[in-house]
């Protein structure tokens, strides 16, 4: 992969947008809309892959068709200085963490959780506040979603564990 900026053109932003709509539509089909072969799309696609602007592609699934009904965002407050890598160890023991960032501000970090309901959520809170450097966490819950087509509204990443089984601490899912 490239690890300089990667260049492209107004093609390529086209391509890329029909992708993003619906990453399953035929290289013909983008073609015909932006006025290339279907072979041309191809190579283009297949250039921003091995150049890093196309990560992957993923489907996207309501949460709670598998059974995940409850989000919250969690703020995170830790003791001292916690390094990133610690953080981002902490947390791939948790599959219920489906994104997680440091961030600017009050707290050091920002968790994206899922859960199958309240007393779900409350046990991993519980499971992520025994970590003996963390100071406190401050729990927001989603009510709903405005903009239900954002990515933040569906599930983007691999199936969590089975949405009736407890999970489980070491399992890494990502």
């Amino acid at each position: 992969m490239n690890s300089g900026a990667a260049s492209f053109d107004d093609l390529d932003r086209k391509i890329i947008t029909a992708l993003m709509a619906n990453a399953r539509t035929s290289f013909a089909e983008i073609g015909s809309s932006v006025g290339l072969s279907a072979t041309a799309v191809k190579r283009r696609v297949d250039r921003l892959r091995e150049t890093g602007v196309i990560t992957g592609f993923t489907a996207t699934v309501k949460p709670s068709a598998l059974g995940w009904r409850t989000e919250a965002y969690v703020e995170v407050y830790c003791e001292g200085a916690a390094p990133p890598r610690r953080l981002a160890e902490v947390v791939r023991n948790h599959p219920e963490i489906t994104a997680a960032m440091t961030v600017t501000g009050g707290a050091d970090a920002l968790l994206h959780v899922r859960a199958r309901d309240v007393e779900h959520f409350e046990e991993v809170l519980e499971r992520i506040r025994v970590e003996p450097f963390i100071r406190k966490t401050i729990s927001v819950m989603v009510l709903s979603h405005l903009i239900p087509d954002s990515p933040e509204a569906g599930a983007t990443q691999a199936v969590p564990p089975e949405a009736g089984a407890p999970a489980n601490r070491a399992a890494d899912v990502r």
